[in-house]
C-alpha cells in the first residue's frame, strides 16, 4: 500500500484556514503547519488556523518557516508537498527546494496582476471590475512561479474589499478542490507567468488612508471602499481634527476640492466630481451617518483637509 504524500502548509487568516480545511477535507496527510501569532495591534476578524489545526491535531508552529530549526524540522518530515495560504512571511529558497513534488503559494488575484502584498484592497482602490485567486510553484522571486490554476470573481461597483475578499476565498478553496488530485496524479499543469503583462504592488499602511481631495470623486470612492471595515479606513481633517469615511458614492457636479456644498445630503467637493459622505467618525468616537454626523457638527461651507 503506497504512503499518503506529506504535506507541510504555511497559512494564516480565513484564506489559510478555509484552504488547510479543504485538503484536510480531500483527506491530504499534513504533517505540520506554520502560522504566525496573531498582532495585539491588529483588529482579529478572521479564523484561526492554530485553532484549525489543533483540532486536528497537527503539529502546529507559530516561529518563523524559515528559521534554522524549522528547516532542520523540514528535512526531517521530508514533505512531498508544501502549500502556502496567506502566510506573511516571504518564504526561502533552501526552504522551497525541501519539498519534493513542490512548493505552491495561493494568491489573491488574477497573476501576474496584483503580484505582492494586499492584491484585493489594491484591486478594488484601483477601479477593477473583476479579480481572482491563482495557486502557482513558488520560485524565489515573490508572485513569479509556473500557474497551475486561477478562478475569476467579479468586483461589483458597490464591493468593499471585505466583499471582494470573500469571493477571492471561495474561489481560492474552489482551486484547492480541484487542483489537489491534479498535483496528487502529477497531471496539474504549469504554465510559465509573463512578469511584464503583470503588476507589483506593495504593502499598505494605515497613514496610506489619507484622502487626497484634489483626485476624482470615483478615485475617492474606490480608495474608502478599498480600505473600509474592517480594515484601517480612508481618513481626511476637518477643523483640525482626523475624521475617518466609512462609506460614500460618487456623484455628478462640481466644486471646490475638499468643501462641503451641501450638508443634506452631505457632499463634498473634488478634483471631478462631488463625493456624497454616507457614514464617517472623528478619530476616538461614534461612527454616524452622514444626517446624523451633520445635525451634530456644523460643517456646510468648511473644508475637508489633508492635514490637521
Amino acid at each position: 500500500m503506497l504512503c499518503s504524500p506529506k504535506v507541510v502548509v504555511c497559512a494564516y487568516h480565513t484564506v489559510g484556514y478555509r484552504c488547510l480545511q479543504e485538503l484536510l477535507t480531500q483527506g491530504a496527510s499534513i504533517a505540520a503547519v506554520f502560522t504566525h501569532e496573531d498582532s495585539a495591534t491588529e483588529e482579529i476578524w478572521f479564523e484561526s488556523v492554530h485553532d484549525l489545526a489543533q483540532c486536528h491535531k497537527i503539529p502546529c508552529y507559530t516561529t518563523d518557516v524559515n528559521l534554522p530549526e524549522n528547516i532542520e524540522l523540514l528535512r526531517k518530515i521530508r514533505p512531498d508537498f508544501l502549500f502556502s495560504f496567506y502566510y506573511r512571511s516571504m518564504i526561502k529558497k533552501e526552504v522551497l527546494d525541501i519539498s519534493c513534488r513542490g512548493s505552491l503559494n495561493l494568491h489573491g488575484s488574477l497573476l501576474p496582476k496584483y503580484r505582492g502584498r494586499v492584491p484585493v484592497n489594491w484591486a478594488v482602490i484601483q477601479g477593477e471590475s473583476e479579480t481572482g485567486a491563482t495557486l502557482h510553484y513558488m520560485v524565489e522571486k515573490p508572485d513569479a512561479g509556473d500557474i497551475v490554476d486561477q478562478e475569476r470573481v467579479s468586483i461589483e461597483f458597490t464591493d468593499t474589499s471585505l466583499v471582494v475578499f470573500r469571493k477571492v476565498t471561495d474561489a481560492a478553496v474552489r482551486l484547492i478542490a480541484r487542483s489537489w488530485p491534479l498535483l496528487l496524479n502529477g497531471k496539474a499543469q504549469r504554465l510559465p507567468m509573463d512578469l511584464a503583462a503583470g503588476s507589483y504592488y506593495g504593502g499598505r499602511k494605515p497613514a496610506d488612508g489619507l484622502i487626497n481631495w484634489g483626485k476624482s470623486a470615483l478615485e475617492i470612492y474606490n480608495l474608502i471602499r478599498g480600505v473600509t471595515h474592517p480594515y484601517p479606513g480612508a481618513f481626511t481633517y476637518l477643523d483640525g481634527k482626523k475624521v475617518f469615511i466609512w462609506s460614500s458614492t460618487p456623484k455628478a457636479g462640481k466644486g471646490r476640492e475638499g468643501e462641503v456644498l451641501s450638508d443634506q445630503p452631505l457632499l463634498v467637493g473634488t478634483g471631478d466630481g462631488l463625493l456624497e459622505i454616507l457614514s464617517l467618525q472623528f478619530e476616538r468616537e461614534e461612527e454616524l451617518s452622514a444626517s446624523k454626523f451633520v445635525r451634530e457638527n456644523a460643517v456646510l461651507g468648511k473644508i475637508f483637509a489633508s492635514s490637521p
